[in-house]
Order: C-alpha cells, then structure tokens, then sequence
C-alpha cells in the first residue's frame, strides 16, 4: 500500500514539528498524533510474528518510526527514502534547516528533507522521496547520519558492506553474495537498523555524560593527577587507563579515586562500555599533559569495520 503525496506529507509534516517541539519526547508525540486524528500503533497483527517485532514496536514507542492511515506497519513493504529520511531526522531530533532546491516550494517532503540537509543526511543522495531503498541506498543514509559520532566508514567496504560488518545490516540470505548491495530493504529491516541508531545515539550521550563528570574532577594538585571515576550506573563501565613513561599501566574502574604523579604518565584513556552487549558507549584521550586537553575518539565505525577491536 502506498500512501497519497498529500496523506504522507500531513503525516510527516505533523511528526516533524511534534519531534522538532517536543524535543524527541515519545509520550508527548503519541499524544498529539492521536490528538489529530493520525498515525496511531499499529496493530499487534500487523508484525506480531515477524521477525523484527521487538525493533518495531521498540520504534513505534519511542516515535521515530510510524504506521500507515490504516494503524498497520507493513513490516514487509519497501521502505521508501523519504520514510527513512524522516526516520533519521526524528533520531537525530534535527529542527534547523538548509535548503533543497531539488523539491520545490510546497512539496509534501520538503519539510523533512529540509532538516536532513541541515544535518548532512543527504550528502551524495539524489532527491526521490518515493524511491523504494536497496541496501546500498538505506547504508549511505545511515553513514551519512552517523558520521558526527562515530567517523568514516572503512574506505576499502562499501556502505552496504561497511554496515553488515558492524552488525547493524542482515547479510543477504545464504547462497548469495554476502554484501549484495542491490536487495531491498523492507520496513521490518529499517526498523531493525534504527533501533541500532537509536541506542548507540543514547549510549553515546550516556557515554558522553560521563565523560564530562570525569572531565570536571581531573585536576593537577601537588604535582599529581587527582580525580575520581564516575560511579555510572549498572549498564556502563567506565575504565581510566594511565599510560606510564617507563612503560606499563594503571587502570581505575567506576567510582575508584586515584593520586598518581603526573610526570609518570604520558597519557590518559577513558572508555565507556555498555555491559549489556559490551559495546563502546565513549573514548577519550589525554595526550598533551601536563595539559588537560582530551579529543573525542569515538571513530568505531572505520575501526571495527577494518577488523580492529
């Protein structure tokens, strides 16, 4: 089923200002959806025994994804580029704007695509809002989306290959070329990739949060680097690593103090890893002491893609 120009530019146009107002809060745009009379979840029918059930609903909840007029999702359908886009923007939670001269003034997407220009989403993607997506279409958009916070991909895979690598992409079913980048992606496979997105943008804030709470209590005092590892809660591990200069290291666990001389070290690492799944939530470097000044290292894409750990 595929919806009217004008059905789905009144659909995205009101999920677009909800999220840009409510600043992604997922109880808030539930309520002003249904408010008007629009999207509401689907019904359990629709995807109840389909593979990617749990990342559906995990979508539809948090309000990145929605339903057609009819309340169903039709997780087998092709997801269209305009649908993704609007997903990535929700995700992103963009609301500045940049122009799209593609689509003209009035043009049911222009919204939409309007705030994933802003955002750098559409570098290199020519404007077809109804397109139905291949692989290869679906992961140039994420990694267009996520190279704020993870980096480049592996210049050697393409986008398809880069992001089945990572894990956030089924492979091609067996017996076929496991990279193929001309399959389709179905709306049950977008959904699966944008609850990836969505928990690493979370994790990464999480991971960032903590970053800075130990940023603030590292200090030089007497010749020494003080400070405390931010106890976190139960789904992160914070690990602070001195290097020494004589060689070897000492490491610090959440909620550990330490004193150690400063000319000892030659740098200082940080990782956040979330223990649930043991993904990197955060890295940070210290590389210049005696100063304090850290650089954001949260490059996993282009590192695990090569293989790397």
């Amino acid at each position: 089923m595929k919806l009217s120009g004008k059905a789905l530019w009144t659909s995205l146009l009101l999920l677009g200002i909800t999220v840009g107002q409510s600043g992604g809060s997922a109880g808030v745009l539930v309520h002003k959806v249904e408010a008007a009379g629009a999207i509401k979840p689907a019904a359990a029918s629709d995807y109840a025994s389909h593979p990617a059930k749990e990342a559906i609903a995990f979508g539809l909840q948090k309000g990145y994804i929605w339903t057609y007029p009819d309340e169903k999702f039709h997780p087998e359908q092709t997801v269209t580029q305009s649908q993704f886009v609007a997903s990535l923007v929700a995700i992103r939670q963009v609301s500045e704007k940049a122009p799209v001269p593609e689509l003209a003034a009035g043009h049911w997407a222009k919204d939409i695509y309007e705030r994933a220009q802003k955002a750098g989403i559409l570098a290199n993607v020519k404007i077809d809002p109804n397109k139905p997506l291949t692989k290869e279409e679906a992961a140039a958009l994420v990694f267009n989306a996520w190279r704020p916070f993870r980096g480049e991909k592996n210049p050697n895979l393409t986008n398809t290959g880069a992001l089945i690598t990572w894990g956030w992409m089924k492979a091609a079913p067996s017996g076929q070329p496991k990279f193929r980048e001309d399959l389709p992606v179905t709306r049950g496979d977008a959904a699966e990739i944008l609850r990836y997105l969505w928990k690493d943008k979370w994790q990464l804030e999480q991971g960032a949060k903590y970053a800075d709470e130990f940023h603030r209590n590292l200090k030089i005092q007497n010749g020494k680097l003080t400070g405390k590892v931010p106890k976190a809660d139960k789904n992160f591990m914070v690990i602070v690593q001195f290097n020494k200069k004589q060689g070897g290291l000492e490491g610090f666990i959440n909620g550990m103090s330490f004193s150690i001389p400063v000319n000892e070290v030659s740098s200082i690492g940080l990782l956040v890893s979330n223990v649930n799944d043991s993904t990197d939530a955060g890295t940070y470097l210290y590389t210049k002491l005696p100063s304090l000044e850290r650089v954001n290292n949260n490059t996993k894409f282009h590192k695990q893609a090569k293989g790397e750990n």
